[in-house]
């Protein structure tokens, strides 16, 4: 569970960068095409900020054993719901970036990792 955490926690902070760092490069490959002021600074609100909130919150689990099926529910409430909608709009609005489908896929992977790794613990 610990290993699943700090992943999760390491891609949310890297994502945060990233987005914050060529926020304009990535809003566009997202599809993100016209954005004003305020949209500018959604973007980073939610793609730098929230992640990094995120990636800290995912490490913070992991410090103490008390902490970490807190960690596993939280990212476990994110990506379904998270994946949930990402396949329904890629359905909707295909054909979808490249980047989104990426996405799409780390978001998938992560939520099967988490669902196994749920079940290992009511295993033991």
């Amino acid at each position: 569970m610990k290993a699943y955490l700090l992943t999760n926690a390491a891609l949310y902070a890297v994502f945060a960068v990233w987005c914050t760092i060529g926020a304009n490069r990535t809003a566009t490959s997202l599809g993100y095409v016209t954005r004003n002021s305020g949209g500018q600074g959604e973007y980073l609100v939610i793609y730098g900020g929230l992640q990094f909130g995120l990636a800290a919150f995912f490490w913070w689990s992991t410090r103490n054993a008390q902490h970490l099926y807190a960690g596993l529910m939280l990212a476990l409430a994110l990506y379904v719901p998270i994946v949930a909608y990402r396949l329904a709009t890629i359905l909707k609005y295909w054909p979808v970036p490249s980047l989104t489908l990426g996405v799409a896929a780390l978001e998938v992977a992560l939520l099967a990792w988490g669902v196994l790794v749920l079940n290992q613990q009511g295993a033991t």
